[in-house]
């Protein structure tokens, strides 16, 4: 018997991989639905354990052997927004699906493709006719189709449901994605870029979105490998990882996988460490795999910046909870609502992803422009030099802001407002990676963003502002509750300058104040 592993890649399965019960949350709901022969919606995140749950319950209801279930995937139809040709591959998968898992054939035998609006709901009503049994289909990747060809899709599944007590039907079916079913990708109107309010499918009972492990769930995950192998899991390990990965399932099985099997190079004797995992954590997010580059894609789409711009600032005016945007933002699993109303990144690693993603290439020319070979400038008595890293950054944002404003306006998805702060982050970056942290705190609503330099043991807390009429008489009290969460006393921050009736000699500023004993560096951009 194979020994199991920590899954990233693709569904995972009981007899191979470390799982938790995919059915723990909702399975007596879904079980509830199919039997009442409702069509429902189930949505999450890329990689959080959607396409293993459909596996689950396609062989749960087969084995039970009240229904015949169908799992069928759609993901490869993203190339045909034309009906004519797209619901043909649609057919064409669901044909191809019953007959690798062995499901009675006959689907689709006298098909009629020349009336392309009507031939899935006539193939679908010709099998189910045939069948001993109802039938259940889990279309996967359904949010893959598009246009034209989502559009038909949806109408002749709805078209089937409505007629279905008196005409052979599928008895239920779930449409499964990253997408709820309102941010399908389809123009019903030459203005319209989403389904609205999904008229076309305006049947679903409910809507799914899956949750992340919570932190029992992660430790129980966790202590299968423990039980099997005998390798443990030091506490304080476990509380980093779900402080960095909130539960995220991909995040949670790749960080003790790199612990593992890259770090550890399958040493079970030894105990996997707070430092094991921050090193770990590390390495997957320099390592930037598939799951977070499909992530990162989506800033790309200006909907997804009109979300991620503000949360970068703090700016909470600048969103509205209730648009279709921010909806959509949530649902892909980027952003997440936390207690006292704020809005913040979903983890800690996705909120040190966005950072690095869209500062990448500064990043890149500041490593070329000052090699690490530049370092020790910054140390002073084994301590970094904040100030004479600040004063460096204001010379360059003094003779470069023009320049990479523009830059991030014309080359980096129109994030120009958020230059200043991608900026700085970019700069101090590059002295990092030779053993230090940035932890970053992005929420909306906070009117800033707070960074956190960690550096051999020694936190220096910095806060980001841009300048307008909140930031009067706020700085101290933000900043003297930053110092205090971590545990320093001395603290830094930059507010940038955006008006243009001001000269730089009156912006570029360094001021010292002490506060309750406690020391402020206020630093004008």
């Amino acid at each position: 018997m194979l020994q199991k592993y920590f899954n990233i890649a693709g569904p995972c399965h009981p007899s191979e991989h470390y799982m938790l019960d995919p059915f723990r949350n909702i399975g007596k709901e879904l079980a509830d639905l199919i039997d009442r022969g409702h069509y429902f919606v189930i949505h999450a995140a890329r990689q959080s354990g959607k396409t293993t749950l459909l596996w689950e319950l396609t062989d749960k209801i087969n084995t039970e052997g009240n229904y015949h279930a169908l799992y069928c995937s759609l993901e490869a139809l993203q190339a045909f927004p034309d009906p004519e040709k797209g619901i043909k591959k649609v057919i064409k998968e669901i044909k191809s699906n019953i007959k690798k898992q062995g499901l009675p054939e006959g689907f689709a035998k006298d098909a009629e493709y020349d009336s392309i609006t009507t031939v899935l709901n006539d193939s679908l009503t010709d099998y189910c006719r045939s069948l001993d049994k109802p039938l259940v289909i889990f279309f996967d990747e359904a949010d893959c189709l598009s246009n034209g060809t989502l559009i038909t899709f949806l109408r002749q599944l709805r078209s089937g449901f409505v007629s279905k007590a008196r005409v052979p039907f599928v008895h239920s079916i779930a449409l499964v994605g990253m997408r709820n079913i309102r941010d399908y990708k389809a123009k019903i109107r030459e203005d319209s870029d989403t389904l609205g309010d999904a008229s076309p499918f305006n049947i679903v009972t409910k809507t799914f979105n899956l949750e992340n492990f919570t932190k029992e769930e992660t430790i129980k995950l966790y202590n299968q490998h423990t039980k099997e192998i005998g390798q443990v899991f030091e506490s304080q390990a476990v509380d980093y990882i779900f402080e960095q990965t909130q539960g995220q399932p991909w995040l949670v099985n790749a960080a003790v996988r790199e612990a593992i099997e890259e770090i550890l190079k399958k040493d079970y004797s030894k105990p996997i460490t707070a430092e094991i995992a921050k090193q770990a954590i590390h390495d997957i997010v320099l390592a930037r795999g598939t799951h977070f580059d499909s992530l990162m894609e989506r800033l790309k789409e200006p909907r997804v910046r009109k979300v991620i711009e503000p949360l970068i600032l703090g700016d909470n005016m600048a969103v509205d909870r209730i648009s279709d945007d921010y909806l959509y933002v949530k649902d892909l699993g980027l952003i997440k609502e936390v207690s006292g109303g704020m809005v913040e990144p979903s983890n800690k690693i996705y909120a040190e992803v966005i950072v690095r993603y869209l500062s990448d290439t500064l990043q890149k020319n500041f490593m070329t422009e000052r090699p690490n070979d530049n370092l020790p400038k910054y140390i002073k008595l084994g301590k970094i030099d904040i100030n004479f890293l600040l004063k460096e950054f204001q010379a360059f944002w003094r003779e470069n802001s023009e320049i990479w404003i523009e830059r991030y306006k014309k080359n980096f998805y129109q994030y120009d407002e958020a230059a200043p702060h991608l900026t700085i982050q970019a700069f101090l970056q590059r002295i990092l990676n030779g053993g230090g942290h940035i932890s970053r705190e992005m929420a909306l609503g906070k009117n800033r963003c707070d960074i956190c330099i960690e550096w051999e043991g020694q936190k220096y807390p910095i806060e980001l502002k841009l300048k307008d009429s909140r930031t009067i008489g706020s700085v101290n009290e933000q900043i003297l509750k930053y110092m205090a969460s971590t545990g320093s006393d001395e603290g830094w921050v930059v507010i940038f300058d955006r008006s243009t009736d001001k000269s730089w000699d009156e912006k570029i500023y360094m001021r010292e104040e002490i506060v309750n004993g406690k020391k402020i560096t206020v630093v004008g951009c």
